[in-house]
């Protein structure tokens, strides 16, 4: 029953992807032509001594800022983006991997199970390896005993260390037994420790009558990094979860559970901490851990303190099906996670400010000196099961920038242009509300205050499309990058919020290693900008969105 479910919804999405344009032979056919990189074309640069983005937010801080130094692309010079090179991703059509820059290569994962290292001017292969799972993921590159190593989770609970001169596997570690486990944060590594977090895909089992749920527990796992070994490993629940009552199919329901970690943990130097943000609960009771940021201490793994923001929070998606299943919890939500990082700014005045946008639509402060204090509160959307802010905003030194999604879908006849199967009913189509969500906030780092806000443009009658903007932010001095469910990559002026750049990624694209290859839905990883040059990744298919396969990498030059 669980595997007929989730297959059916991936199914919807290779349907939605052939209706768009996309063949099935085209989509899942080997490469025809490898794009491998030059024989000559070797080495790998010392990656610290040239522009790079690393991992999820650039650093352990998670502001998602590239200096001018780094980006080296000026505000001016954006409107004059174009596209230099399109790299197809083969046999699938989810694209979900942010990629990392780092020594002159690119290093991405991909839902079909392999990582990739390529040239970050010209997009030829320089290797592939295979994890045997999904890789959603960020990489994280970090010096190893010899050499440099790439690090990454999949979506089977292991955590890989990967040579990035060869694509060789170093050492793999299962950092997670429970078989519902995957990582979707990126792991961070500071100094010789690589800090991971673990959430998982039992709020969607739970769909099932007859799952039992639910026994997950989220948590962050700290590894040596050059060899994998486990340091420590803390549950976002510290209670384990035991029976508790039976549903009315008479299946076994335990808690507590969920509170996941969805992103990639931020580091406090000064104070040697952790600081994640967790997800709701899956089942009863509800904890006081769930919809909240905790620190824990880097060496110990031992929670110093949290601070709830939404509390009675109890969801899984047995929840949002049209009649609630027997799996969904008394509370049925409001499913108000977490679901990017906490971002650690310093002040001018020399006050440090720890801030995350959630999905109830509320950016939070916290006072990362003061046991989780809140400092202020600002409300940016309305909020929701796929509302508010979802996978990240960035961060400079006075402002945060804060993407809105609030997305609305439902149902319309089948056969609708630009709709999607729903996964619980294969006679239900589902469409995006082309006129509820989106916008661009940016807010003052010290008050909350609101400096300026920017809607969506507007979908144009575009069917399919929706203004939600779910996909993490990024910025560089002057601009802010924000990309969408439409399938559009923006860049809107830092000082005022005017649209200055607008790049429609949703067609079709001839790629650098030959394989047929489409963009889609923005959401969940944002843009990177590396020396000179911008990179995203285009089809998120998920939840009504358009599928796709590319990485795109703009220029000034274009091609």
């Amino acid at each position: 029953m669980i595997t007929s479910r989730l297959t059916g919804a991936f199914l919807a999405l290779f349907c939605v992807a052939v209706s768009n344009g996309v063949a099935a032979e085209e989509v899942g056919s080997a490469p025809r032509s490898p794009g491998a990189c030059p024989v000559a074309a070797t080495g790998f640069a010392d990656p610290m001594t040239a522009p790079h983005w690393n991992g999820w937010g650039v650093d352990g801080s998670q502001h998602r800022f590239q200096p001018a130094e780094m980006a080296q692309l000026t505000a001016g010079d954006v409107p004059r983006l174009k596209l230099k090179w399109a790299f197809g991703f083969p046999a699938t059509i989810l694209t979900f991997a942010q990629p990392t820059v780092m020594g002159g290569r690119i290093f991405v994962g991909s839902y079909g199970g392999k990582v990739y290292s390529l040239d970050a001017k010209t997009g030829c292969t320089y290797w592939e390896f295979d994890a045997g799972a999904p890789v959603r993921s960020a990489i994280t590159v970090g010096p190893g005993k010899v050499g440099w190593l790439a690090y990454f989770g999949d979506q089977r609970g292991n955590v890989h260390a990967v040579d990035v001169e060869t694509g060789k596997a170093l050492w793999t570690t299962r950092v997670e037994d429970h078989p519902a486990a995957w990582s979707t944060g990126s792991p961070t590594l500071a100094g010789t420790t690589l800090f991971v977090p673990i959430s998982s895909r039992e709020e969607f089992l739970a769909t099932d009558p007859k799952y039992p749920c639910c026994t997950f527990r989220g948590s962050v796992v700290a590894l040596e990094a050059s060899t994998g070994k486990t340091l420590w490993k803390s549950y976002t629940i510290t209670e384990e979860p035991k029976a508790r009552a039976t549903s009315s199919t008479g299946v076994q329901l335990s808690g507590p559970s969920g509170a996941a970690v969805w992103s990639s943990p931020t580091y406090d130097p000064l104070k040697d901490m952790i600081y994640v943000t967790t997800g709701d609960n899956y089942s009863d009771p509800p904890t006081n851990t769930s919809d909240a940021i905790l620190a824990l201490n880097a060496v110990s793994g031992k929670m110093v303190w949290s601070r709830q923001v939404t509390s009675g929070d109890a969801f899984n998606i047995a929840c949002a099906a049209p009649e609630s299943g027997p799996n969904c919890p008394a509370s049925k939500g409001p499913d108000l996670d977490f679901g990017s990082s906490a971002i650690l700014v310093s002040l001018p005045n020399g006050k440090r400010v720890l801030i995350a946008g959630q999905k109830s639509g509320v950016v939070t402060a916290v006072d990362p000196d003061r046991d989780g204090a809140i400092l202020w509160q600002t409300r940016v959307g309305r909020g929701g099961h796929l509302g508010g802010v979802q996978w990240g905003s960035a961060a400079d030194n006075s402002r945060i920038y804060v993407a809105v999604s609030d997305t609305i879908f439902g149902p319309v006849p089948p056969g609708t242009a630009g709709g999607q199967v729903s996964p619980f009913d294969p006679n239900v189509t589902w469409l995006l509300d082309s006129k509820t969500g989106g916008g661009l906030h940016a807010l003052s780092l010290e008050s909350g205050e609101k400096v300026w806000q920017t809607p969506h443009p507007g979908c144009n009658n575009v069917p399919g499309c929706g203004p939600a903007q779910s996909a993490a932010v990024t910025a560089i001095p002057g601009i802010v990058f924000s990309g969408g469910l439409d399938g559009h990559l923006r860049a809107y002026s830092a000082d005022d919020g005017r649209i200055v750049w607008d790049e429609d990624t949703k067609r079709e694209y001839r790629t650098v290693n030959g394989v047929a290859a489409r963009g889609g839905s923005m959401d969940g990883p944002g843009a990177v900008v590396v020396g000179g040059m911008l990179y995203v990744s285009s089809g998120y298919g998920l939840w009504a969105g358009t599928p796709g396969n590319v990485l795109l990498a703009y220029s000034l030059d274009g091609r």
